[in-house]
């Protein structure tokens, strides 16, 4: 096949000015993960080894007891929530997705409850929604409480969730407060609350048990990739239902994550076994990891924002740059714009065709958010702006 791997597949080309989105491939990964990915894919290795690696480097960075690598953060929160029903239970792993039987219901606050909700009851989790949504609509300035948390828990009640953002980060403390004396795990969805990288410890210091990453967002690791952080017990729990177990019991070699003594017994394959993650994700994320928990925040910032400065200059259109200390990740350029998305299609109508961050096209903005933009498309991406806004 050609040089031009896409070129050769007919597929063209994009100038990602929207973020890191799933659908226009995630982060641009540096040539050191690239160079780590290819080195992993010329060895065998034993898998359930290789995720011990990760969980040390993963435990390192972000205080947890352990870490996995999963293929995303949506895999990483549906093998959350069958760890938190199942723990070491073999049987209860087996019967997945039917978790009838026993404790399946996970609690979502209404301010938290997002549509990748559908990833927890993809493990045969029911969802419990419980509280308002007063701050989030402007009707009011109250969250979730302590009383409603415990009236909520049942015999059921087997894991809380939440989705935490700077706006609802301080429900947090409140749930895992009148969770943590009860052994009820708290979940938490943070699949794109990076950066800062401070976020890598904040919630797991903040009470959560587990939490999600994506690692083909900010963290510049393989699109197919995530973490999985927390507490040790519920982490093993999630890889032995996430590897190949179509093993000997009399020659497997367990990795120290998994507790062959609590499940009284070697379970069979899982319901996680579809999000298996290869050799090449698992090294690929941790070289990744490595790189963003080192990087120099502001010096990155300011790179990024002198960019935005020199495309800002070339518009004709009404912009500001908003800086990473308000938007809570990384500079972004705003433009005011009439008809957003009419816009915006032209621009993904264009040759190259341009992406945009939608986010606020409500209030007649359209974003350019440079966590994916390559510097050598600057320039282009300016000239179809000025053309199109």
């Amino acid at each position: 096949m050609s040089k031009d791997i896409y070129a050769a597949l007919g597929v063209k080309r994009r100038i990602n000015a929207a973020g890191t989105l799933t659908r226009l491939g995630g982060a641009l990964m540096d040539e050191e993960v690239v160079a780590a990915m290819a080195a992993a894919a010329r060895a065998s290795v034993d898998i359930g080894e290789l995720q011990a690696a990760a969980s040390r480097t993963i435990s390192r960075i972000t205080t947890a007891q352990a870490g996995i690598v999963t293929t995303g953060a949506s895999a990483a929160l549906t093998l959350a929530a069958a760890a938190a029903m199942t723990r070491w239970d073999i049987a209860r792993m087996a019967a997945l997705p039917h978790a009838d039987g026993f404790a399946n219901e996970i609690v979502v606050p209404r301010t938290h409850y997002t549509s990748y909700a559908h990833a927890l009851r993809a493990a045969g989790a029911r969802i419990v929604d419980i509280g308002h949504n007063d701050r989030g609509t402007g009707a009011g300035v109250r969250g979730i409480e302590a009383w409603e948390i415990e009236t909520a828990i049942t015999p059921r009640t087997a894991a809380f969730a939440l989705a935490v953002n700077p706006g609802n980060i301080a429900d947090l403390k409140v749930v895992a407060d009148v969770c943590r004396p009860r052994d009820i795990p708290v979940i938490v969805d943070a699949a794109a609350q990076l950066p800062p990288k401070s976020n890598l410890q904040k919630f797991l210091q903040a009470g959560a048990d587990l939490v999600a990453f994506s690692g083909g967002k900010a963290i510049g690791g393989p699109q197919a990739s995530g973490i999985l952080a927390g507490r040790r017990d519920l982490v093993g729990a999630a890889l032995v239902q996430q590897l190949d177990m179509d093993v000997s019991p009399a020659t497997w070699s367990p990795p120290d994550l998994i507790d062959v003594e609590a499940m009284k017994g070697i379970p069979h394959h899982g319901l996680g076994r579809g999000f298996k993650a290869g050799k090449e994700e698992i090294v690929g994320l941790l070289v990744a990891l490595e790189r963003f928990a080192a990087a120099d925040d502001e010096a990155s910032n300011a790179a990024l924002e002198k960019r935005l400065q020199h495309i800002a200059q070339r518009l004709r259109c009404p912009s500001k740059i908003v800086p990473a200390r308000e938007t809570g990740k990384v500079p972004q350029l705003h433009l005011s714009v009439d008809k957003p998305l009419e816009r915006s299609r032209r621009l993904q109508a264009g040759d190259p065709p341009v992406h945009l961050s939608e986010r606020f096209a409500a209030q007649g903005i359209l974003i350019v958010d440079p966590q994916a933009l390559r510097p050598e498309d600057d320039a282009a991406l300016a000239a179809a702006l000025r053309n199109a806004l």
